[in-house]
């Protein structure tokens, strides 16, 4: 696509060493801070569909359902206090995002984790024994902070710990976990919406205190990376580190590639004036618009109401939680063909053919709802049609599970240098934050006002995403961290942002040689 900026392994520098069992066990220890994130996406939508949960906490809502004769499918749950419980959540996770850099770089990344594993802990007590709405929003406060610090660490922890050659398939374990917390919660959904005893919503959301156990105590026993040693001035630590996690002893070139970023760091005294610099225009521009065009993809549109998205489509109460269960398992499988392919294929492939998937399944979706509920939204959806809205519906998810599901958390988490790594990932956490708050707030109504045409709207955003991957993101594949500045060098756009000064990385490079994956 354009000339660039290459070293001697084709991808980037190979620096000795594997993949250990230590920084496997290792990585899939740290990737379950995803659990959090991914079981309150998916018991959100469940719990505000419990007769008893509405009913002692918004009796305005439930009596509207009760007394609601219309037969309009677009419009049942069109109810913005409603909507502020679920998405509350993550607007307390957009301003934690902001303190957790600092906690990440100050102390490392592991206490970060860990304080956002004790948050959402305390927040899921609060919410299974909330006897009033102060209690349960002031839960969904701390369950946000939790969600906060936990996505603001993970996936730069993953990319660090991981060799070059497989940092893609490392890191998508956050985005597996993130599936499998949403898989759990479905579960859990369907079995506690059946307890007769009116506290199956207590169920529900106290059950989120397993996942936040495991983060908490799986970040007790997690290693620093060495990074984050070398940054905080641990060298020694940094090359035992080092030592480990790569199974040899060969790690001078890395370790000293890692002491050069870390000196330059040092110069960096406000990382969040210094990211704003014009030779670190790609890299911001990457945080903001690839966390904003996830939330447009209308995903979380699926998972946050899969429930109330079924019901639209004519399915009774039972049959919608089956199929959100249904949901949640596609949408994990499917995250593992992007854990297979993606240091293969590389990042740019999957984004497009996923981008590709999803806008077709969109405008099927929109024009099945179109045909078979029209403006009004009173008609009866035949039982065929069901199962093609179904069907296409899963094949929108696996498209998004195995493209811009993990690929939006893992390039924003390995493109920053050092210096600004951890203000870079906040500012990515906070705008995945701010729109996935403004699209839970938003979309409820947007369907009652849309209706069908809420797919072609979405599936309008994904056209133009997948336009803006195909031009301006280079493939950063097998390429080391420290290294990254030469990917943005070598592109036909980005490389006029950075200078020949700016360029501090090994000896081994060959700059101006074309390489058509960048």
């Amino acid at each position: 696509m354009a000339g660039g900026a290459i070293v001697h392994s084709g991808g980037g520098k190979e620096y000795p060493g594997n993949l250990t069992v230590y920084v496997f066990f290792t990585c899939v220890v740290a990737a379950t801070g995803g659990l959090i994130f991914g079981y309150d996406l998916g018991i959100s939508g469940g719990v505000t569909q419990m007769n008893s949960f509405l009913e002692k906490f918004f009796p305005d809502v439930f009596q509207k359902k009760i007394r609601d004769t219309s037969n309009n499918k677009y419009c049942t749950f069109d109810s913005q206090l409603l909507t502020t419980f679920t998405s509350s959540l993550y607007l307390a996770a957009l301003i934690a995002s902001f303190f957790a850099s600092t906690v990440t770089r100050v102390f490392g990344r592991r206490w970060s984790m860990l304080g956002g594993g004790v948050t959402f802990l305390v927040g899921a007590a609060l919410n299974g024994a909330a006897q009033n709405v102060l209690m349960l929003i002031l839960g969904r406060i701390l369950l946000g902070i939790g969600v906060g610090f936990a996505n603001q660490s993970v996936p730069v922890y993953l990319s660090e710990m991981a060799p070059a050659r497989l940092r893609g398939m490392l890191n998508i374990g956050f985005q597996l976990m993130i599936t499998l917390g949403i898989l759990c919660a479905n579960l859990i959904n369907y079995g506690t919406g059946k307890i007769k005893g009116r506290w199956g919503w207590r169920v529900s959301l106290a059950l989120a205190a397993v996942p936040a156990a495991i983060v908490t105590i799986g970040a007790l026993f997690l290693p620093d990376t060495p990074n984050s040693l070398i940054e905080r001035g641990h060298s020694e630590q940094a090359k035992k580190m080092l030592r480990r996690i790569r199974g040899t002893d060969d790690i001078l070139d890395e370790y000293n590639d890692l002491v050069v970023a870390s000196e330059e760091s040092k110069l960096v005294k406000h990382p969040w004036v210094n990211i704003t610099q014009r030779k670190y225009r790609p890299q911001l521009t990457m945080a903001i618009l690839i966390p904003f065009f996830q939330q447009v993809t209308g995903i979380n549109v699926i998972m946050f109401y899969a429930p109330e998205l079924f019901k639209a489509m004519g399915f009774d109460d039972d049959a919608t939680l089956v199929s959100a269960v249904i949901i949640g398992a596609v949408n994990m499988v499917a995250t593992f063909v992007s854990i297979f392919t993606v240091d293969k294929l590389g990042r740019r492939k999957l984004f497009m053919e996923g981008g590709l998937q999803m806008f077709i399944s969109q405008c099927v979706i929109g024009t099945l709802m179109a045909i078979t509920l029209g403006t009004s939204g009173e008609r009866h959806i035949p039982k065929i049609y069901a199962g093609f809205l179904v069907l296409f519906v899963c094949i929108y998810v696996m498209g998004f599970a195995w493209s811009w599901g993990p690929l939006g958390w893992l390039v924003p988490s390995e493109i920053f240098p050092l210096e600004i790594r951890s203000a870079g990932q906040s500012i990515n956490v906070s705008v995945n934050m701010f729109f996935t708050f403004v699209i839970a707030q938003a979309f409820l109504t947007m369907l009652c006002h849309f209706k069908f045409g809420i797919f072609y709207f979405f599936s309008g955003w994904v056209v133009i995403m997948t336009a803006f991957i195909a031009v301006f993101l280079p493939e950063t594949k097998n390429v080391p961290i420290e290294e990254m500045v030469l990917v943005w060098k070598g592109h036909w756009f980005w490389s006029r942002f950075i200078s020949d000064a700016d360029i501090h990385v090994g000896t081994n490079v060959e700059m101006g040689k074309p390489n058509s994956e960048f």
